[in-house]
């Protein structure tokens, strides 16, 4: 099951990479950038994020675009699918999001239950990775049998780290890939709470990775549960409990529940574009993907 997850969200972030080497998409209604920008009204300062589940205490250096403002950055500035499914976005203050060096992070949340983080001191990422790669050349060689080009985890750009006090979890990953001309930085942040995991995820190229380094601590922190909803908050009595714990988190165990896909949600910023895909079973949808293949 892992080597089959593993599969499918390496083939879907290879798809995506080939499809985003396009220049920047321009807005639909041909506004300049800074137009364009100023239309999706852009928040500062505290946030509450819909549903009341968490909020975002933001400093001066990030922006949050609302779901609905999220979706036309995604769609109409970014050239993305509709249909996507958010909690929002945090944009940088300082560059627009139309430019080549424009990124962001796109909030979602996965109420899979709460996660155990007993696992955490036991967790060798050495090996985690080892393993990772092993199942990575082994999902490449179906990759070019389906007439894919290849993808290669290159390593970890930022090992894994868990905050225990905080219950915040975050790491990067380094991918290969061969229609790309540089590696692609696959950025990971969740925050662990009473029955489910905040995720947020940015993808940049390699040389982007100073930059996102720097800021993605600041993030870290403005991130925070509601009263109610954080770690400490759990009710064994009543609560469910997730049926994976950290390792499985990093490994990408969180679309696997009870041995079945029930959920998978891949999201993905890559060539200063973010696609988001969500499949709910192995159906039509990826199957349509699949057949989409690279020249």
């Amino acid at each position: 099951m892992k080597h089959v997850i593993f599969t499918l969200s390496l083939l879907l972030t290879s798809l995506y990479a080939t499809l985003s080497r396009a220049e920047d998409a321009v807005a639909a209604d041909d506004l300049s950038s800074s137009e364009f920008l100023a239309a999706l009204s852009p928040q500062t300062g505290t946030v509450n994020l819909p549903g009341g589940i968490a909020s975002l205490n933001l400093s001066e250096k990030f922006k949050y675009l609302t779901p609905a403002a999220t979706e036309r950055l995604l769609v109409e500035g970014w050239g993305n699918p509709p249909g996507n499914k958010t909690l929002g976005m945090v944009i940088p203050s300082d560059v627009n999001p139309l430019d080549k060096s424009g990124w962001g992070v796109v909030i979602t949340y996965d109420e899979d239950g709460h996660v155990s983080d007993a696992d955490a001191d036991e967790i060798n990422y050495t090996d985690l990775l080892k393993d990772m790669q092993a199942d990575n050349e082994e999902a490449n060689k179906e990759r070019v049998k389906e007439g894919y080009g290849s993808m290669k985890l290159i390593g970890w750009a930022e090992t894994p780290h868990y905050e225990k006090t905080t219950h915040k979890f975050y790491w990067a990953k380094e991918f290969a890939t061969d229609n790309a001309e540089a590696n692609s930085l696959n950025y990971n942040i969740r925050v662990l709470g009473r029955k489910g995991v905040l995720v947020l995820n940015a993808v940049a190229s390699m040389s982007e990775m100073p930059i996102i380094r720097r800021e993605m601590p600041a993030l870290l922190a403005a991130t925070e549960f509601s009263k109610g909803n954080r770690y400490e908050d759990f009710d064994e009595k009543t609560d469910h409990v997730a049926e994976y714990g950290l390792a499985a988190l990093v490994a990408g165990g969180v679309a696997a529940k009870l041995g079945l896909f029930a959920k998978i949600a891949a999201l993905f910023i890559a060539f200063k574009k973010v696609i988001i895909i969500g499949v709910i079973a192995l159906g039509g949808a990826v199957m349509k993907l699949f057949g989409r293949k690279s020249k």
